[in-house]
């Protein structure tokens, strides 16, 4: 049983993240990652990364492997090649839902040179702009599932400003999730809200909350600004309310690392 019975929300503003800054990469990182490491900030729930990335053109990360974990990428501007060892290669762009499958072990790599692929691939002209994308970890279910990869344009569902379940392993959002995850316990929503526009959070044994773009004000907390985020345990329900034109991504999960 847990012992976590207890309301609680911690505000997190983006200026006090880890940062990793090199030439072709400026990165954000919410949880401990990579050199970073702080052992009282390693996870909220079963996320354990929310990097907030952007790389130069023709840059990126080489082929790296990663295992049991739920990858999910959600570009805000520009375009991010993925290649993996399972036989993938695609542009991950706006409005584009991706997930990677780690399960017993996969390489992948992810650049900011799309011109490099063929079109029937999504290859584009060269171009000069940086890609802007989050990259989200979440504990599967189980090790050793095998691994495997999906995704789905969504952009119309957006439009309308709402809360829209972009990946998920919770039963309840089973008919209306844009990709499947392993993880029966998380969902990830997106909203694109327009200036005024109102969304509510779901209830959850733990929410975090991401701005990702623009400035929003939450009930009970205050004005957040791109890159603050809010952790929320045993609570939700609260209006979230657009100040400017905004993207935030909300994760629901209902257990933590290490058992409910």
């Amino acid at each position: 049983m847990s012992t976590l019975t207890t309301p609680h929300i911690d505000v997190h503003r983006g200026g006090d993240r880890m940062k990793t800054r090199v030439a072709w990469l400026d990165s954000k990182h919410s949880f401990s990652f990579g050199e970073h490491y702080d052992p009282e900030n390693t996870h909220h729930g079963l996320l354990l990364v929310n990097n907030e990335d952007i790389v130069t053109p023709g840059q990126g990360f080489d082929t790296h492997p990663h295992r049991d974990m739920e990858i999910v990428t959600w570009v805000l501007d520009g375009s991010l090649v993925h290649q993996d060892s399972l036989g993938h290669a695609g542009v991950i762009y706006p409005g584009l839902a991706q997930r990677m499958s780690a399960g017993t072990g996969i390489l992948h790599s992810e650049k900011n040179d799309s011109w490099r692929l063929p079109p029937a691939q999504g290859g584009t002209a060269e171009h000069a702009e940086p890609v802007h994308f989050v990259q989200m970890w979440v504990v599967p279910d189980e090790p050793g599932l095998g691994p495997g990869y999906q995704q789905l344009e969504i952009d119309d569902e957006l439009s309308g400003g709402g809360l829209v379940t972009v990946a998920s392993g919770l039963p309840r959002y089973r008919e209306r999730t844009a990709i499947a995850i392993n993880s029966s316990h998380s969902a990830l929503h997106v909203a694109r809200m327009p200036a005024a526009g109102t969304v509510t959070l779901p209830e959850a044994l733990f929410l975090h909350l991401f701005v990702a773009r623009g400035q929003v004000r939450m009930e009970g907390v205050g004005t957040l600004y791109a890159g603050d985020a809010v952790r929320l345990t045993r609570t939700g329900g609260q209006r979230i309310v657009a100040e400017l034109p905004s993207e935030i991504l909300v994760w629901e999960m209902h257990a933590r690392l290490g058992g409910r």
